[in-house]
């Protein structure tokens, strides 16, 4: 990637797909903020590659995400490019789950989403220039049991992201909505921490996890070529085709994954 100079900010940049990128785009040159709530995961990112800094920040918090641009931007400058990747994923059947914890993926989800481009998008645009990736999924579309919260924040995001493309067509900003499907990094982990669903288990046990590594090897050509949605994988493709052509066939997929 040709990010010489440029100034970056990725949220979730502690682990999983957010510091994969966060390293990456230093490597190429970038000036990188990762904003996390996981500090020894900052750290580690920080640890990793020269030319990034760590700011703690609760997406979720619009006063912290102010708080935290401001910093990012007294030590960096203006932004170029925002990765919005942070998220979280409880497991649990929908009646059951605390209104709290569906609530609170939901702000942080498609909160954190909100509140990140509304506080970079606007500069950019009056600057008319800049890249804005955010991590949506297909599990906005391709449902699942015991992942209410999850689907319903991730088809949230996917609609906001959607639409924001469309209003600022245009304007110099290149947006990109990136809907990959299950990928092997630590935010699976929350699912053995809830009711660990038998699909992702199954998911893991046969190696049929996408790597960070290949979905971020698709977000850095989206970015060169300015694609505007991105399905990285056959199967995630595949999916996203039966749930709108072939619905009722795909439920049942999913509930045999589930016995």
């Amino acid at each position: 990637m040709k990010y010489q100079g440029k100034k970056a900010v990725v949220t979730g940049g502690g682990s999983g797909m957010g510091q994969l990128l966060a390293k990456r785009l230093a490597a190429a040159g970038a000036k990188v903020a990762v904003l996390d709530m996981n500090e020894a995961g900052m750290q580690a990112t920080v640890s990793a590659q020269a030319g990034i800094e760590a700011f703690r920040c609760d997406v979720s918090d619009l006063s912290a995400v102010k708080h935290a641009l401001s910093a990012v931007r007294d030590s960096l400058g203006e932004i170029d490019l925002l990765v919005n990747c942070a998220a979280i994923m409880p497991t649990t059947p929908a009646l059951d789950a605390p209104e709290g914890q569906t609530n609170k993926a939901m702000m942080i989800n498609y909160g954190g989403t909100v509140n990140m481009v509304s506080e970079i998008m606007p500069a950019m645009i009056k600057a008319g220039r800049g890249q804005i990736v955010i991590f949506g999924s297909i599990a906005g579309s391709v449902l699942a049991p015991h992942l209410a919260a999850y689907c319903a924040s991730k088809a949230a995001t996917n609609a906001y992201t959607e639409i924001l493309i469309e209003e600022t067509r245009g304007s110099g900003v290149h947006v990109m909505l990136v809907c990959p499907p299950m990928v092997n990094t630590p935010l699976l982990n929350q699912a053995k921490e809830g009711s660990n669903p038998k699909n992702i288990q199954m998911a893991k046990d046969k190696n049929r996890l996408a790597s960070p590594e290949f979905i971020i090897d698709e977000v850095e050509k989206g970015l060169q070529k300015g694609t505007e949605i991105l399905v990285p994988g056959g199967e995630a493709k595949t999916l996203m085709l039966m749930r709108r052509w072939m619905p009722r066939l795909l439920w049942k997929i999913v509930h045999l994954s589930m016995k």
